[in-house]
């Protein structure tokens, strides 16, 4: 609960972090202002920061809004959490941290498009916060930016942090039986994929409909939002028109950006393009320095089923050559496998969450973990179908076993890593903790007594 950002990793959580902070920033003030008996005043003063009653009354209506539990009286818990936050904040400044604004800026983007994405209009969006495009990006790049200066922060305060295998030892004898984590099955995959070609004639046929596209387009009988909207394979953009939103060159594939951003006349229409998602026509929308919005249309060639069978074959073929032992996995791999993230390593699969080869079998890819949850160790599927992750696209796949382990308790020898990321962890927690109290006798500290008769996490926010 001290610690709203450091040990958040987890993509999925700091979304739902970011859009929390982002309703307590955007959507409530227009709530609070309409509530006639909230009359605004400090009521806590750390260091040089104030923390206003209508900043604990927006964090509690987001709160209640979303349905999200506070663990104990709202109005001693949120002002105490704004105050942690400010702490890091002061430390960041005393130590002239800074945070890298051109990420800052692909952040804001990035969060207003996918806002636009979720109401439906850019004019729904800032109906719905109560605030213009501008006021908003203004709300998101203050937000973002301090999360990156407490992130910062928390890291270097806990950088020499670092534990030997004594330590991990001596944590792991230290702990009773109940407390040992259990230790979910964990596999090792290597992995063969590669797409199955294209019809020349299908290719034909998805370049003739873009020409046709931008044909109208050009003449005027069609608008290219509108098409976009009925056409485009990219579900994303095509409820917004085909608009991407403002973005750097670098969050785009290089064959789409670098004829996106050659673009000059929003009235042209691009060539057709071909990337690793298929063909597109693109069209600019605004130039903003170094980024740019632009819309596009995608379209997606489809593989007949012949071509999927006779991927399919061809697999079977390498299986049974690698069953025989004529052909080695790792071989099949170099000769066959078109998996960016796996090609270059013998064909083994990374866990993209953990950091490791080491899956559970809920973080597996749905097709791959029915297949291999009833193989045993080295053994070779059967060639299957399934969607890359990565492209989108419909592969075909073999997998390999090459290790399980499973679900047990915890041990030294087989879960070491895991331990010391838990006891490392413990440590870090327990520094930010100490540091806090600390900070707490240092700084200047002010609390209005209608808000201090309070059980507070850290008690030395009231000085005695």
């Amino acid at each position: 609960m001290m610690n709203i950002y450091y040990f958040l990793n987890d993509n999925f959580r700091m979304k739902n972090l970011l859009f929390a902070l982002l309703l307590v920033l955007c959507w409530t003030p227009a709530v609070i202002s309409a509530q006639s008996n909230v009359i605004d005043e400090v009521i806590w003063t750390v260091g040089d920061e104030s923390i206003l009653r209508s900043e604990v009354e927006e964090q509690k209506l987001r709160a209640q809004y979303e349905g999200a539990p506070i663990q104990g009286d709202p109005y001693c818990v949120i002002p105490e959490q704004i105050a942690i936050q400010k702490l890091y904040l002061h430390q960041a400044s005393l130590d002239s941290l800074s945070v890298n604004e051109t990420s800052v800026v692909n952040q804001v983007e990035s969060r207003i498009n996918y806002f636009i994405s979720q109401i439906g209009s850019k004019e729904k969006m800032e109906e719905y916060f109560k605030k213009t495009t501008s006021e908003l990006r203004e709300s998101l790049r203050e937000m973002i930016r301090n999360q990156q200066l407490i992130q910062q922060m928390q890291q270097k305060l806990v950088a020499h942090i670092k534990s030997t295998p004594a330590d991990v030892r001596r944590y792991f004898t230290q702990l009773s039986s109940d407390s040992i984590p259990d230790v979910p099955a964990q596999v090792e995959l290597q992995l063969i994929s590669f797409e199955p070609p294209v019809a020349i004639e299908e290719t034909n046929r998805i370049k003739e409909r873009l020409r046709d596209f931008t044909e109208r387009i050009n003449t005027g009988s069609s608008e290219f939002s509108t098409l976009a909207r009925l056409y485009s394979e990219d579900v994303e953009s095509a409820k917004r028109g085909g608009e991407l939103g403002f973005m750097g060159k670098g969050q785009l594939v290089p064959e789409f950006a670098n004829v996106a951003f050659n673009l000059s006349d929003p009235k042209k229409v691009s060539r057709i393009v071909q990337t690793e998602f298929g063909y597109h026509i693109i069209q600019l929308v605004e130039k903003r320095g170094d980024r740019m919005n632009c819309r596009h249309i995608l379209l997606k060639p489809r593989v007949s089923i012949d071509e999927k069978t006779k991927a399919l074959h061809l697999l079977d073929s390498i299986s049974n050559l690698i069953r025989k032992s004529d052909l080695s996995f790792e071989k099949a791999v170099v000769s066959f496998s078109q998996d960016k993230s796996s090609s270059m390593n013998a064909g083994l699969m990374l866990n993209e969450k953990s950091g490791t080869s080491k899956f559970e079998f809920q973080d597996l890819p749905s097709e791959i973990g029915k297949i291999v949850y009833e193989m045993n160790v080295g053994e070779v599927s059967k060639p299957f179908l399934m969607m890359s992750e990565s492209t989108n696209k419909e592969v075909v796949a073999l997998v390999k076993l090459k290790s399980k382990v499973e679900s047990h308790k915890a041990n030294l020898l087989d879960d070491y890593l895991m331990l010391k990321g838990v006891y490392e962890k413990k440590m870090k927690e327990d520094f930010l903790q100490k540091w806090i109290v600390k900070k707490q006798k240092e700084t200047y500290i002010n609390i209005d007594p209608h808000w201090s008769k309070c059980t507070f996490q850290y008690p030395g926010w009231v000085k005695q």
